[in-house]
């Protein structure tokens, strides 16, 4: 049996949120200019509740991207029925710069976890052109990955990470 080492496999967000693709681009995300997205890793909702910078590092400036961060663990992992809810999505991001140059399609909601540990997925996919026509949900409530690419002819990403988080009492936020 072939062992699992890709990260965005082991934490199901390749399957669950988006079907298997190649990473052609890396996005950077850093959070309050020290904290760092690493797939997996544990941030604090209190240390996100901020937009973070969003760097695209590989892409060219004849190339733009859409940015999707969505929480696939709603209303709490075990039975996540709600699936998925939707965070921020960015579009028109030049791809040798951050998305403060693209332009924000829903603004950026902080995550709220309330049952259990969420992951929260942040999504590139490459536009076909500048400006090109990205319908805006309805809701955040429901909302599909896959069905919001397909429908604005994104394809499948070119890039992705996830962190997770949990519900933060007080005597673990810090």
């Amino acid at each position: 049996m072939a062992m699992m080492s890709d990260p965005l496999e082991v934490g199901r967000v390749i399957g669950e949120v988006v079907d298997y693709f190649t990473s052609t681009v890396k996005i950077t995300i850093t959070y309050n200019s020290n904290k760092q997205v690493f797939n997996g890793h544990e941030l604090f909702p209190s240390s996100v509740t901020t937009k973070p910078k969003v760097q695209v590092h590989g892409g060219d400036m004849r190339t733009f991207y859409t940015l999707i961060m969505t929480d696939p663990d709603v209303p709490g992992p075990s039975d996540p029925y709600l699936r998925e809810h939707l965070h921020w999505i960015v579009t028109d991001i030049p791809g040798t710069t951050d998305v403060t140059f693209g332009k924000e399609l829903v603004p950026y909601e902080m995550p709220r976890p309330n049952i259990g540990i969420h992951r929260f997925v942040f999504l590139l996919f490459k536009q076909k052109q500048r400006q090109q026509t990205v319908i805006k949900p309805p809701s955040r409530d429901r909302f599909c990955t896959r069905k919001f690419a397909e429908e604005n002819d994104l394809g499948l990403p070119v890039a992705a990470v996830f962190f997770n988080a949990q519900r933060e009492t007080a005597c673990r936020k810090r």
